[in-house]
């Protein structure tokens, strides 16, 4: 069993991912220490084969609870909230239904604790179970995200990252947004433009099928729509804050 660590936290939301959740834990139980897991209102009982680990793992692994599904971005507020409590400093997400190697999990820690200041954002190295739809939407959202932080963000919608935990915190509280599909690039272009860097890490990435287990929520509409929206909302944002950005890359340069 690894070291548990004082300071970098590893947390799974997680809703109705069904037989991934389990495999996601234990592997992540593998590589890190401590594992919480947020289940975000879930009604598929996926919960019971993690709970069903508690006993070996004791202090290592812990569950929470939340009785209704708020989305991604809130089961990771309350993880976090909780977390900062304790102590931690730093939390590293993970979704839930396998898509994350979780070989990667000690490369992100240990590029976190080199340079705690930055948000290290996975870079997904995709293989060829990546739906082509989805990489086309992807490149034009990672083009708006660059262009609001002016910064060499990789990739805005991949959810394996390290987070300065008490930042990320501050950052949703102060807007009532990015507490679903729009939490990922939200939170990463909001950190970025409060002064902490951008760290990319490569990382692979693998979608599967319902016949492998695989489950997602993602509605090309609606997740869509919500995407257009955010980046809308944080272009004036940008603007209000373009003086400083420029300020800041011609120091970087």
């Amino acid at each position: 069993m690894p070291e548990r660590s004082r300071t970098h936290l590893l947390l799974i939301p997680s809703f109705n991912t069904g037989p991934k959740l389990v495999e996601t834990v234990k592997g992540a139980l593998e590589e890190w220490s401590p594992v919480w897991v947020v289940v975000d209102g879930s009604t598929d009982d996926s919960e019971k084969a993690v709970e069903a680990l508690l006993p070996e793992h004791e202090g290592d692994l812990r569950i929470l609870k939340l009785p209704v599904n708020s989305g991604k971005g809130s089961a990771v507020l309350q993880g976090t909230t909780e977390a900062v409590a304790q102590g931690y400093t730093h939390v590293l997400t993970m979704d839930a239904d396998g898509q994350h190697a979780s070989g990667s999990i000690r490369k992100f820690m240990e590029a976190s604790q080199s340079k705690p200041e930055t948000v290290v954002l996975g870079l997904p190295q995709f293989d060829s179970s990546a739906p082509l739809i989805r990489l086309r939407g992807r490149r034009i959202a990672n083009w708006w995200a660059r262009l609001e932080t002016m910064s060499d963000l990789g990739d805005c919608l991949f959810g394996f990252r390290v987070y300065p935990a008490a930042p990320l915190i501050q950052v949703m509280q102060k807007t009532r947004w990015a507490r679903r599909f729009d939490f990922d690039p939200e939170v990463a272009m909001r950190l970025i433009w409060r002064g902490h860097p951008p760290l990319n890490v490569p990382a692979p990435c693998r979608y599967f099928t319902k016949a492998e287990g695989g489950v997602s929520h993602f509605n090309y509409y609606r997740d869509n729509v919500l995407l257009t929206w955010m980046f809308t909302r944080l272009f004036l944002g940008f603007l209000l804050r373009l003086p400083k950005l420029l300020g800041r890359k011609l120091r970087s340069n």
